[in-house]
């Protein structure tokens, strides 16, 4: 007989903006410690910045458009370049990502709220202030105009470039300062996920009854607490470098470049899978609803998700085969990259065999899964190549790299991105997003995205270096160039039929109800929007799957073994 101690609320009434004036409903946002609240402003804010970043990444593209251009000057182009990784990896990436798990961490373990509220609050606060000091380096003089001080030493602000003598203003300043107040809010998130994780959950739900989106965001904030915390301390040397004389990178008076480079890449690389691992759990969370079938291989998505967390501790030299590692050092690093991808790519095969056989529907949020599991196996192989440190001494500093990681952080992570909003808008919101419109997003991002990054494998291989302001036009570059710069174009496109969507949705979206997907997590079995208290009746669980074991006790397709 099905569970009744989880009951499905009839609809809710959709709260307009207004009732109370708009003073009392600012108010109201500004003071939130509801984690629902809260994890809308993440998602906003990161919103926001993704197309402040957009446009940076535009101006970059316009600029290599064509050999000899001078559409920025190149102190504006050094600006460019490293307020776009900046914002995209600290601004976009994991503040948007931390905000999904805000919004449906405590809904899908069955919990009133995160486990401190108020420090969920306060990180919050701590990760946007960060962002704005970060950009408010732009406020000095105008700096798209060549007279700021933004930051100019890339997104990896590598010494000794950042010691004073070499840039001598505020701007590196800004960069540490504002990283620094944005990963003490990253923290404060991360420590709140794992005590509402490990303590919160409802009665009957066991570590291995939890969705997968919760076991991976377990992974990514104990990975958060080990990675952000070096480079947190490098930028704090970074400063004391800078201001109080202590030589930490300054290989003159006994310090070490090759320390900052450390510092970096033990913290950047372990990122990429802070990013990519929540991705890996949206997926996770949509395939099987789309696919009318139960994830493949739970307990061994699990496995492979506690593997990548301690590997990828492992990796991070594989970014410095080029600076005189020793030949067992890069032997390591070579061994522990490739050993990465046995547990990725398990992950890979249990979503093809979950789609495998299933009844599939694909709806948006399905299309840009199913174009994430296509694109990362690319992005996969690819990083295999650069795993070989012969070929990665060809290709380290061309835009090859620059193609590898943008299929990772674009093709996986930002379709994942976009996955989620179209899946959990429904929830969030109460209103549906456009089909139509999704569809038409879907379609020219995609084409965008393969038109700007599949060329720049091509670029790279044909000796283009990153970073560069410009290049000569005798080097067979110049078609590849323009075709990338047009892909960008089109997935700006589609990043403005997103945003249309998304204010269309808002304000004339059909009414969604509160499961329009059919899904069977607990975020599900509360009204949509879910009210202050997410449950009026603590929720019990006896299975992975509880909402829909109560609607569809009989369904033969859903069975398996505990």
């Amino acid at each position: 007989m099905a569970d009744q101690t989880l009951p499905i609320p009839g609809p809710t009434e959709i709260p307009r903006i207004g009732t109370a004036g708009f003073s009392e409903w600012l108010h109201s946002w500004i003071v939130t410690v509801d984690h629902k609240k809260l994890g809308i402003l993440y998602v906003a804010y990161s919103l926001f910045f993704l197309l402040v970043g957009g446009v940076e990444a535009m101006c970059i593209r316009i600029q290599l458009m064509f050999p000899h251009n001078h559409f920025v000057s190149p102190q504006v182009y050094d600006e460019l370049f490293t307020m776009h990784g900046t914002t995209m990896v600290f601004l976009v990436g994991m503040p948007i990502l931390f905000g999904f798990a805000n919004y449906v961490v405590p809904l899908m373990v069955g919990a009133r709220d995160m486990a401190f509220p108020r420090l969920n609050a306060l990180s919050f606060w701590l990760t946007a202030f960060g962002g704005i000091l970060l950009y408010f380096s732009f406020v000095g003089g105008f700096g798209l105009y060549g007279m700021g001080s933004a930051p100019d030493v890339g997104w990896f602000a590598y010494a000794p470039l950042t010691a004073k003598a070499f840039t001598p203003g505020h701007n590196t300043d800004y960069w540490a300062l504002a990283l620094i107040v944005a990963g003490f809010g990253t923290l404060g998130t991360a420590i709140n996920l794992v005590a509402t994780i490990i303590s919160m959950r409802c009665r009957g739900m066991t570590l291995f009854r939890m969705p997968l989106f919760v076991w991976l965001m377990l992974a990514v904030s104990g990975l958060t607490l080990v990675t952000i915390t070096p480079l947190t301390a490098a930028q704090v040397m970074l400063l004391i470098d800078r201001y109080l004389g202590g030589h930490f990178f300054d290989t003159q008076a006994g310090g070490s470049a090759l320390i900052w480079i450390h510092f970096f890449w033990i913290f950047g690389h372990p990122e990429v899978y802070v990013l990519v691992l929540p991705a890996f759990g949206i997926a996770s969370e949509i395939i099987p609803v789309f696919s009318r079938k139960a994830i493949f291989g739970y307990s061994t998505m699990v496995g492979a998700t506690i593997a990548i967390f301690f590997i990828s501790l492992a990796v991070w030299a594989h970014h410095m085969f080029t600076v005189g590692l020793t030949s067992v050092s890069i032997a390591f690093f070579v061994l522990a990259t490739m050993v990465i991808a046995v547990p990725t790519g398990i992950k890979i095969f249990n979503w093809l065999a979950t789609m495998w056989g299933g009844r599939l529907r694909f709806d948006t949020p399905m299309l840009f899964c199913v174009a994430f599991v296509f694109q990362f196996v690319i992005a996969g192989l690819t990083g295999v190549i650069l795993a070989v440190a012969p070929w990665d001494w060809e290709l380290h500093n061309s835009y090859f790299v620059i193609a590898h990681f943008h299929y990772v952080l674009v093709g996986a992570i930002v379709f994942n991105i976009f996955a989620a909003i179209y899946y959990w808008f429904p929830k969030v919101t109460g209103r549906m997003m456009s089909e139509k419109l999704g569809k038409w997003h879907f379609w020219v991002f995609f084409a965008g995205f393969h038109l700007t990054f599949d060329p720049m494998h091509v670029v790279g291989l044909l000796g283009m270096p990153r970073s560069i302001y410009t290049y000569p036009a005798n080097r067979g570059w110049n078609t590849l160039n323009m075709v990338i710069s047009i892909g960008a174009f089109v997935q700006a496109i589609g990043v403005l039929i997103f945003v249309w969507n998304l204010i269309q949705s808002l304000r004339h979206g059909k009414e969604a109800g509160n499961d329009p997907w059919d899904a069977w997590t607990l975020e599900w079995a509360t009204p949509s929007p879910p009210p202050p208290y997410n449950f009026a009746v603590d929720p019990v669980v006896r299975s992975r799957r509880p909402l829909w074991d109560i609607k569809h006790p009989d369904d033969p397709d859903w069975k398996y073994e505990e």
